[in-house]
């Protein structure tokens, strides 16, 4: 009678079954996915270009899909990788792949929609020299937040144990730095609550400028923000996650645009907001307590 030499004692154990080649496919269909939006995006933005000085309802609607698309492209985002670490098809090419897509869908194609819906259609009264310098003050910034996303990207695949400048709880996992599609989706937030309508004042135009500029900048800081990569919907959770998440998907269905708009809002505050905080804790943890004088007699 022969035995399996698997069943010896001191056998090894047998190797694991790599996955059929296709299963290799399915992330990899999410990431084009990814990169098709993008590209339609950036579409849908020079479409709305062409078309606002003669029909501006169109280009708004023009400027509102490209808005989506970048939204849709957030979404899909997060499920590539998922399904690679389900179906136990990670790769070196799957994560470059992955990093070039986020190029595109949160970098160039935001950036594009930044600049011809905030910058391009400033009103001409406002003088031409003064246009010209808003028009390259706006090219120079939507630039700055493409290289800092991309930067971002490049630090985000390099680093392998990221520490925050505040760290934070050590049972929760953060992001060192505003994770560019949450700037994206800053931005396509902005853009869809506002119905695609790009901006003409100049006013507005300088102040959707400061915004480029902070998010550039949160791109590249070492400040706090949650990854949320601990929240495992497929455990068992309580009653109460579960009543939340129906809410949150209930308002976004039913009021998309001021939830969105809050959603994004809220997540990029996060990070300055907890910032500020351990400053004002530093502050006054180093501040020297002073005791009164004591006088006797």
């Amino acid at each position: 009678m022969s035995i399996d030499p698997t069943l010896q004692a001191g056998a090894a154990e047998p190797a694991r079954r790599r996955p059929p080649r296709a299963a290799y496919a399915l992330p990899t269909l999410f990431t084009a996915a990814n990169i098709f939006l993008g590209y339609l995006s950036i579409i849908r933005s020079i479409q709305a270009v062409i078309s606002f000085h003669g029909n501006p309802v169109e280009a708004s609607l023009d400027f509102q899909v490209a808005a989506k698309t970048i939204g849709w492209a957030f979404l899909l985002d997060g499920f590539d990788g998922r399904i690679a670490r389900m179906t136990n098809t990670t790769s070196e090419f799957g994560r470059e792949l992955d990093s070039l897509a986020d190029v595109i869908s949160f970098g160039i194609a935001p950036t594009v929609l930044a600049y011809t819906w905030g910058i391009q259609f400033v009103d001409t009264t406002v003088g031409p020299i003064f246009l010209d310098q808003l028009q390259r003050a706006g090219k120079f910034i939507a630039f700055l937040f493409l290289v800092c996303g991309a930067a971002r990207l490049a630090r985000f695949n390099i680093q392998k144990n990221p520490i925050p400048k505040n760290p934070g709880l050590p049972h929760r996992k953060y992001f060192v730095g505003l994770a560019i599609p949450a700037a994206a989706g800053m931005v396509c937030s902005i853009v869809y609550f506002a119905d695609g309508y790009p901006i003409t004042n100049s006013l507005w135009s300088i102040l959707w400028m400061a915004l480029l500029a902070l998010l550039s900048f949160l791109m590249v800081s070492t400040w706090r923000y949650w990854s949320f990569k601990e929240l495992n919907l497929l455990r068992p959770r309580s009653p109460l996650l579960l009543v939340g998440l129906a809410a949150f998907i209930f308002a976004i269905w039913t009021w998309s645009q001021p939830a969105l708009l809050l959603l994004a809002s809220t997540y990029v505050a996060s990070g300055i907001v907890i910032r500020i905080g351990g400053l004002i804790r530093r502050h006054i943890r180093h501040t020297p307590r002073t005791h009164p004088e004591t006088q006797i007699g």
